[in-house]
Formats: structure tokens, sequence, C-alpha cells
């Protein structure tokens, strides 16, 4: 209760001198920046949410004058320590006991006092040394009572018309809990943990390690870290264009791949350690992106790259504004353009991130609009990291590594990769680069010349398959790592399969009426799943999941459909949903979004969208039980290339106790992992499964199967009154036409007649994955090898990311596209961003070709500068 009169007393002071700047506010800058060293005092004495008040005000350049923002941008300082009498108490109540209980020795003098926290050395008993942060006595009152009264103050201000279009109370309310939540100790250890997880394998970032068993809301004890401090760049064992180099890249990593970043990065809360490592400290403030702030961030920068000036208006505009609604009209749309070409075309050699957001912030001022809350923290971060940055190396080039994390996100490549690969393919490719011209004249071809969302820049155009071997229309021989993205599992022109196709063509290629072919085709697939199952004949693996999700809509009489993110069901609306480069929302409970212009809002909006492998997905499920007709699931998606067996257990029996069919999409994995699929691995059984690839032989094909009493929802009742009303509708000209049967039954027959097949193809795959990770990791390149029973996928990331949307996020996208063409380089073809694939026609020579392909490959990518952040890779220079 003292703090927090305190804090109201201080108050009236504080308001006084708040009025009497807002007076001022359109006097001159001589006074108005005596007004603010004087208000910037007095937040000073108020204590830590003032200061860190007064530092968001140092971002609100249209509110201030530049020479007064200054006055709220140097709100870095040390203070008294508590007495020890103070300190003892707070360490009592926040251990549960006496610190000579916990501690074998215990520094009372703090390494570090700040207006928040204390911290001190300790050394636990079996000899580790230990940091203690030390919440301060009464500053968590302080602080909530503080807000109080600033939001009131705020209030006030905010009825002047120079100053309403900030909205600054409404400013305040979104960043009141980041600003008292900083005196939560367990809340911070929460956060520094994630942040550590992020950078879990990180060639140069630490975090320390939390002792959660010793920690709580008071306190927070962690490993200690021995270095130089931030403040002392010399002592970091770096020249200095090396070490601002590692700096920003782990910053920016923070920003653009996390969207989890510290908001205080000034040099107190950075040590420099032995080997050059940068140990990050003190995460009571951590700001965050969303998936959507992630995305539309990246969609303007690449707009400002490619200098369509419009478009970056548009998505700054969504990107960065509140009440986006009202910046409208062609003055607004060309002040702000002409701030983007001085900023992205005159200044990127004096690049200042938070520049260009200071004058961006003055425009939506002027126009009635403000800068969304996460992009005001994120410039209060920039704020003191770049400015840290520039005073390690006052010549670096902030902007070379911002386009660099830029090229990154964005799935294009540089133009300098462009540029490089263009006379490559132009003296091996000729006629591959010309035939793909003359396709551009009148075929849109969506999956390889014009592959959406993944553009190939040089696609490979084959004149010739056969085993594992792809030849191109220019003679080149690569062997095939895509495997036409699953149907060829006995490699290509499988001397069964071609005579199998010959046979059927010969006898008329029938279609739209029944012959022997499509009964044994479906009995092949029906015996591999369960004897009472039934089998459904389609034309693709889209086709098959609409018309399963269409059986389970009709067969429970619910409307819903729960998927997970990240998985892909094929280019309908419902299998697009949250299955790409976009994702929204928490992560345990994400929100649906589309992936492509004229999908259906209804349909994306009922959408229940859960995450895989979280126990919460389970419960979620629960809740919605009365409104589901199923949930469809990748079994072992294939962005992740494996599966997780126990969580599959209990989905089912989630939905099994309330009536919810549960879909599985095998299209990739069906008959590829296993004679059956990945449901025979983990034992479980679902009522539908979606197939296609495999079973037609690398033709068209595609088929439901599962309970006979589900599955007959899509078979006449002989009542065609009836069939309408409560039967499902499936057809489709060329479903189970006899090429295609004839096709998906020689693969099946010969995968049923030697399964040796699947041991050797997870032997092989397990060397190969072995293999490629230690080549990467002898160049010391930072690079994910997962994969298991004949999928695999090769990601340049020093995470090990569980999720798919935090595997996209931290994703080298220009690393990845330029290994696919240095692999094709040295005789491999993989498709670029794409999951890797084995056959049965791949031998032991053909992988040993591929190791060492990719070796090659990535040695030539490391001395390119592709995994270096030194100057010559910032400035484009050749290593």
């Amino acid at each position: 209760m003292r703090s927090a009169g305190l804090a109201v007393v201080e108050a009236g002071r504080v308001l006084w001198w708040t009025v009497v700047l807002a007076v001022r506010f359109g006097l001159g800058r001589r006074d108005r920046v005596r007004a603010a060293r004087l208000l910037r005092a007095y937040l000073l004495r108020m204590g830590p949410l003032y200061i860190k008040a007064g530092q968001v005000l140092g971002t609100q350049s249209g509110l201030l004058p530049r020479d007064a923002v200054e006055e709220f941008r140097t709100f870095f300082a040390e203070l008294p320590p508590m007495r020890d009498r103070v300190l003892r108490r707070t360490l009592r109540r926040g251990l549960g006991r006496s610190p000579d209980e916990v501690f074998a020795a215990f520094d009372m003098r703090p390494v570090a006092a700040g207006s928040v926290a204390q911290v001190h050395r300790a050394r636990l008993d079996n000899g580790e040394t230990v940091a203690v942060k030390v919440v301060r006595a009464g500053v968590r009152g302080r602080l909530e009572a503080s807000s109080t009264v600033l939001g009131a103050l705020l209030s006030i201000v905010n009825v002047l018309p120079k100053v309403r279009g900030y909205d600054l109370p409404g400013h305040f309310r979104e960043l009141r809990p980041l600003l008292t939540g900083q005196c939560d100790m367990a809340g911070e250890g929460a956060r520094q943990q994630e942040v550590a997880a992020n950078f879990r394998n990180h060639p140069f970032v630490r975090v320390p390690r939390v002792h959660e068993e010793l920690s709580s809301r008071d306190v927070l004890v962690m490993d200690f870290v021995e270095g130089a401090s931030g403040h002392l760049p010399d002592e970091a064992g770096l020249p200095p264009h090396e070490l601002a180099a590692r700096m920003q890249d782990a910053f920016y990593c923070m920003v653009y791949f996390h969207g989890v970043f510290h908001v205080d990065p000034h040099p107190g809360n950075l040590v420099f350690a032995p080997g050059g490592l940068l140990v990050f400290l003190d995460f009571g403030l951590v700001g965050r992106l969303s998936e959507d702030d992630r995305w539309n961030l990246a969609s303007f920068y690449y707009a400002c790259i490619r200098k369509e000036w419009t478009t970056a208006v548009r998505r700054f505009t969504r990107a960065f504004a509140v009440r986006p609604e009202r910046l409208t009209g062609s003055a607004y749309e060309e002040e702000l353009g002409r701030i983007l070409r001085r900023h992205f075309e005159e200044e990127t050699s004096r690049w200042s991130t938070l520049a260009f957001l200071d004058d961006a912030i003055r425009i939506l001022g002027r126009h009635g609009s403000r800068i969304t809350t996460a992009f005001s923290v994120l410039a209060l971060s920039l704020l003191t990291g770049e400015g840290f940055i520039a005073k390690v190396d006052p010549d670096i080039d902030l902007w070379a590594t911002t386009r660099r994390f830029t090229d990154r996100f964005a799935p294009y490549l540089n133009d300098e990769l462009r540029d490089r690969l263009q006379h490559q393919m132009a003296d091996t490719a000729p006629r591959s680069l010309a035939l793909r011209k003359r396709a551009a004249r009148r075929l849109v071809a969506p999956t390889h010349f014009d592959r959406f969302v993944l553009p190939s820049a040089f696609p490979l155009v084959v004149d010739r398959a056969y085993g594992s071997k792809l030849r191109d229309v220019d003679g080149n021989e690569y062997i095939d790592l895509g495997g036409g993205f699953g149907p060829h599992i006995l490699g290509y022109a499988h001397p069964a399969v071609v005579a199998a196709i010959q046979d059927a063509a010969a006898r008329g290629a029938v279609n739209a009426v029944g012959h022997p072919g499509e009964v044994r085709l479906a009995e092949l697939i029906a015996e591999a799943f369960g004897p009472d199952h039934r089998v459904l004949l389609a034309n693709s693996g889209t086709e098959a999941v609409q018309v399963a999700l269409r059986i389970a809509r009709a067969f429970t009489g619910r409307q819903r459909v729960a998927k997970f993110e990240g998985h892909y069901h094929g280019f309908s609306d419902q299998g697009l949903v949250s299955s790409w480069f976009r994702y929204r929302g928490d992560p345990r409970a994400p929100e649906p979004v589309g992936n492509s212009a004229g999908m259906q809002d209804a349909v994306v909006a009922e959408t229940l969208v859960l995450q895989y492998g979280e126990r919460g997905s389970l419960d979620r499920i629960a809740a919605h039980a009365d409104e589901l007709a199923c949930v469809i699931v990748e079994p072992m998606p294939s962005a992740l290339a494996d599966y997780d067996a126990e969580f599959l257990r209990a989905l089912s029996d989630v939905c099994g106790k309330a009536g919810i069919l549960v879909v599985y999409d095998e299209v990739v994995t069906g008959f590829r992992v296993a004679y059956g699929g990945v449901q025979h691995i983990v034992g479980t059984v679902p009522d539908l499964t979606c197939l296609g690839k495999i079973i037609g032989g690398g033709l068209p094909a595609g088929a439901v199967t599962g309970r006979a009493d589900v599955v007959d929802t899509a078979r006449t009742s002989g009542d065609p009154f009836h069939d309408v009303d409560g039967r499902a509708f499936a057809g489709g000209t060329m479903s189970g036409n006899s090429v295609t049967c004839a096709a998906g039954t020689a693969v099946l027959e010969q995968l049923r007649a030697w399964p040796d097949t699947y041991p050797g193809l997870r032997e092989r795959t397990s060397w190969l994955v072995a293999d490629l990770a230690a080549r990467a990791a002898d160049c010391g390149v930072p690079c994910q090898v997962r994969g298991r029973d004949s999928i695999f996928s090769i990601t340049f990331d020093h995470a090990t990311p569980s999720l798919v949307r935090d595997r996209l996020a931290g994703l080298d996208v220009t690393a990845t596209l330029a290994l696919a063409y240095h692999m094709r380089g040295h005789g491999v073809f993989l498709p670029e961003l794409h999951t890797l694939l084995l056959s049965a026609a791949h031998s032991d020579a053909d992988l040993e070709q591929v190791s060492e392909a990719f070796g090659k490959s990535v040695r030539e990518m490391a001395s390119a500068g592709f995994f270096s952040i030194s100057r010559e890779r910032l400035t484009g220079e050749r290593l």
C-alpha cells in the first residue's frame, strides 16, 4: 500500500508535466524538448513501469519532435540494490526457505541491479555456479498502482486533438500486461526456456538454462555465464565486424524466424562467451510477432525489394497500421510511397529499421491511425538492438542482413543466385529452358512449370524415366529423389507395370462401364486393410478426400470437419485450409486460414484446425464433439517425415467415444511405409482411409477404403428418393478405368509378392539420413535431415521444431532452393522444397552417389557464402 500511495503522490507531478508537454506541443522545438526532459526525469523517479513507458514513448516519433524523442531513448541505468535484510526476506519468500539452506554460497553483492530485479552469484551444493535473479521488494505493487495512474494520465492527454490520433490509452491497454508482467520470475523463466529452445543447436547463440526446481514468482535461478559483458565488446575475441554480424544475425533470427524476440537487447543483457558465443540474458520483456505479423512483414519487405511501391503501401498498411480503413486516398498513398522509396532505394547503405519506422509512424498519425502494439514493441527492441550493433561496428551495412533474412523467408531465388544459375542452365539445359518458354505461351501447369507459392525457377523437363533415373530433353541423366511425388515405389517403367498398361490399353482402355480390373484392385486394397472393408475408387488423392469427407457428413449427419495444421489434403477448399505457408493463431489452438485466392470463406471459417501431437487438440475435439463429422489427419505428416503413434491411438479413442469418424489421409504413405499404411505400424484402425499415388501405378488414381457400414453410405439404396436424402454421391467418368486399375494391380501384386521391399527401403533410408547429416556436420553447416520408411527431408535450419509452422518459419529457403540446383549439377534431381522419396529401384551405388553429390553441393554452397555471416557474405562478395 505504501508503494501504491507513493505512486499516486508522484502521479500528480507527472500529470503536471504531462499537461505542460501537451500544451506546448504546438510551440517551439526548444520548449518541447525542455518539457520532455522534465517528464523524463519524473518518469525515472516513478520507477520501472514509467521507465518502460518512456522507452515506448521513444518509439512514438509522430508524437514528439526528434530531439524530444531522444530524451526517452536513454532509460538504461543501474540503480542502488536492496538492503541485505530486505534481500534475505525476499529470498526466503521466493525459495521457501533460507538461502543458506539452498545454496552452498551466496554473494550478497549484486552483479547487476535494475529497476525490477537484481542478480547475484551463488554456488549450489554440487559446486555449480548459478545466477539468482531476485525481484526488488515492493516493485510489484508499485507496478500495478502506477499502471493504473498512467492509464488515467494518458486518457486525460488523449483529449487534445493533436494527440488523439495516436490513441495512447488504447496503446497502453495493449502494452500493460507486457510491462507489468516483468516482475513475474516464473513467467520470465518460461519465456527464457522458450527462447532457449528456439536456439537449441545454434552455432553461436546460447541462453542460460533455468533451474525450475529452485525458481518461483520472486526468484529465478539459472546457469551463471562467464564472459565479457556487452559493455566490453573489445574483449569478445572477435573482430568488430564479425561480432556485429553475429549480433544482428541472432537478433533478426528471433524477429523474422521465431517471432519471439528480446525487447531489451542492450549491452547489459548480452555476454560474449569464449569461442565467439553470444549469451542473451534477461527475458523480463519479450515481444511476439504472430504468424500473420511475420507473413505481412515478409510480404511487405518483398514488395519493397521488387520496388512494387503500390503493393508495398497496401502491405505496409495491412502489417503495421491500426484502423487501416482510415488510411485511404491518394494523399496517404503518395506520401507513404515517397518514404518507402527514400528508405529502400536511397538510404539502404545507411539503413535503420527504426529510422524507417519513425517516418512511417508520423505518416500514420497524420492520417488518423497508429502503429500496432506488436510493431511498437518491435520498434522499442530495434531502438536498442540496432544501436548496440552500430556501436560495435559503425560501418556495418544493416540493410544487407535485413535483405538476407527476407530472401531466406521468401520462397524465391535472389537476383545474384538466379543470374548465376541462368548462365549455368543455358550451358547444360538449353532445350529445357526453351521448352519452358514455349509452355508459358499456352500451358499453365501448377505442379511443375508454374508451381503455386513455390515456383521452380528452372523446372526439369524429362524426356524419359526408367528405374531410379530421369533423363531430360538435353540428354542429362539424374538419380531421381522425387518419385513423381509418390507413385513410383518400384521405380519408373517397371516391366510388370508396363506390360499391364500395354495389355489394358490393347483391350480398349475401358471406362464408365464395369470390368474385372476394378474388382481385382478393390479386392487387393480391401484385403490389405481389413476383412470387412469396402473400397470406392476415384481419380486422385484430392478426389478421395472430397468423397471421404462427404461420406462422413452423410453418415454422421454433422457438418464440421477438423483437420491438422500443416497437413495437406489435396487442392480442394477443405484440403487447403491452413495447409501450406499460411498459419494463424495460437499454436495450441490454431485459427483456420485459406491458402489460395478463390477459397470459400465459409468452408475456411467452419474448419476446426488442430495441432498434431498436442494433447490440447484432443480436448478441443471433445469440446466440439456434437458438431464434428470427422477428423482428417496425415498419420505421418509429409512435412515432418515421422509419426506419433501414441497421439494417433489417443485420437482414435477420443473420436470413438464421441461418434466422430477418423479419416486417415494415406495418399502418400499408403503402400509406401508398409503394405497398407502407417496404421499397420502404429496399430490403429481409422473409419476411413484415403489412398492415391501408388495404387495407380503411376497413373491418376484415388480410393477410399474403410468400415463397410460407413463406405456403404455411398452405395445406392435402390430408392432414388432415399439416395438423395441420405446417401453420399460419388462419381467420375474415369474412376476405376481399366488402364489405371491394371497398373495399380501390378504394383500391389509386386509389393505383396516381395515383402522384403519394405525392410530394404527402411534400411536404405536410415543409412542415407545418417550419412547426409554427417556430411553436413563435417562442413559445419546447420542442416536437419529427417526421415524413415523411404520418406525424408533436408532443411537448412539450426533448430529441430516439432510444428510445421516453426519449421517453415526458420527454413533457409534460398539455401534449400540452391541445394536442388547444385545437386542437379552433380547428377541428382530433388524437387525444390518438397518431401524426398526413395524407391525399390535405388541401388546402393545410387545412394552413395547421392551422398557424395550432397557433400560436394554443401561445400560449394559454403564456399559461396550461403551459411556464412561474415562481412563478405553481408556485402555480397565472394569468399
